[in-house]
Formats: C-alpha cells, structure tokens, sequence
C-alpha cells in the first residue's frame, strides 16, 4: 500500500485539541476521508473516521445514539446501561469505519499525515494562503457504477 495524496484541512479553532480534518488517497485509487488530526500530550497523532455508536427504542424501535436518555421519536425513558465496554472497562462510544489492521501501518499512516499538516501549517503562513478544499471532487469516474 503506498499513501498517494493527503489533503489536509486546517480548522479555525486554534484553542481545540483537533488542529486539522485530512483527505487521503491509497494506490492513487481509494479515498479515506475524515481523518482527524489531534494534539495530544506527546505530540499530534491521527484519529480514523468513526460514527457513533447508537441502539434502538425498546417501545417504538427508532435509533438513538448511547448517551441518550430519552427516545428522539417517542420520547420514551432510554435505560442508563446500554453502553458497551471496551476491555479496559471505558464506555465506547464510537466504532472505526476505516482503519489500519497492524501498528506499523498505523505508523506509517500517521507519519505521512503529521508530516503533511506541518507542511499545510507552514503554507498557511504564507500570504494568498488558500486551504485545501476536501469536497472537491477527485473522482475519474461515473457516478452510476454498474
């Protein structure tokens, strides 16, 4: 696997821990997207896109995220355990969509992408300094796949 691209975007709230939203391509033909990059204590480090993890409504099945207390449809009193662990006991909250199956492709990930923001906080120095748009359209191909 070879990273091709990052695109990063820098976020505006300098005082947040999230510093940045990333674009990466692999192989030059797949596209991750919504990759975080967060100060931490010992320096910056990448979060995989996730979603929120969420249940359903014992009375009218409608889906709610876990820290809900209360149904979004019926308004029905949610149980306050409904939560998973993970094996250290923490509440987990979130589930991956995408990311690295091993440490050293973990490494090699947050490397190409740290060294990346550096790079973007660099250029955002610079006067006509104009971010990144990670909406943009990269795709070659049809909408309708067939």
């Amino acid at each position: 696997m070879e990273i091709t691209e990052v695109r990063i975007k820098l976020v505006k709230n300098t005082d947040d821990r999230l510093k940045a939203f990333c674009s990466m391509t692999l192989d030059g033909e797949f596209v991750i997207r919504d990759i975080k990059i967060i100060e931490g204590e010992k320096g910056y480090f990448v979060a995989m896109p996730s979603r929120k993890m969420s249940d359903h409504c014992a009375k009218c099945g409608y889906k709610n995220h876990l820290r809900a207390r209360f149904c979004n449809s019926c308004g029905a009193s949610l149980p306050d355990s409904r939560e998973k662990r993970n094996s250290q006991g923490r509440m987990k909250l979130h589930a991956d969509i995408a990311h690295p199956i091993n440490i050293k492709c973990r490494q090699a990930i947050q490397q190409k992408v740290v060294a990346a923001f550096k790079e973007e906080l660099k250029k955002s120095t610079l006067p006509g300094y104009v971010p990144a748009d990670l909406d943009e359209p990269d795709d070659e191909f049809p909408e309708n796949i067939s």
